[in-house]
């Protein structure tokens, strides 16, 4: 597997999992409707820079990641992930992860805040604990997932000093 800067061509592949991850109404906050143009905008707006994950020559994954906030706020990251459905548990989220974490610090990051963790996906909540991050802050019933109703977000943070550069 590889994992390599996102460019345009990439996006059919990538808007194949976004589809597939909304759709499911479980993990993120766009409307499972959300449309190719908006899902384009947010993995390729100025000031995102987007990676993919290559397995035999098909997209399996994908994250972004910019400064969470602006001027001041800018030495902190934010960044989102996206797994095909049909391949999750190979390992693929962590593999981004940990790019992601060299990638960042390389872009001269301080540290790293996820804004938005929906508190039952106990997989990605699970993961970036694994890698690093602690939850700061909860969001109480901040996310309206399709299947169980009203759950909690988490805020979850870490610094990148120990991430080795790669």
């Amino acid at each position: 597997m590889e994992i390599h800067k996102a460019s345009e061509s990439d996006f059919e592949g990538m808007w194949q999992i976004f589809k597939a991850v909304v759709r499911k109404g479980d993990t993120y906050v766009f409307s499972p409707d959300t449309g190719k143009e908006d899902a384009h905008a947010y993995w390729f707006c100025p000031g995102i820079t987007s990676f993919v994950a290559v397995d035999n020559g098909r997209i399996v994954g994908m994250y972004k990641f910019l400064s969470n906030q602006r001027d001041l706020g800018a030495h902190v990251a934010n960044a989102s992930f996206m797994v095909d459905p049909h391949e999750h548990g190979k390992g693929i989220g962590e593999l981004m992860g940990r790019h992601c974490l060299s990638e960042a610090r390389k872009a001269g990051y301080l540290a790293m805040q996820f804004n938005f963790v929906v508190s039952s996906n106990t997989a990605a909540v699970s993961l970036w604990q694994k890698l690093g991050f602690s939850i700061v802050g909860t969001l109480p019933k901040a996310f309206k997932h399709q299947q169980i109703g009203y759950v909690d977000a988490y805020v979850m943070y870490r610094f990148l000093d120990d991430v080795p550069e790669h």
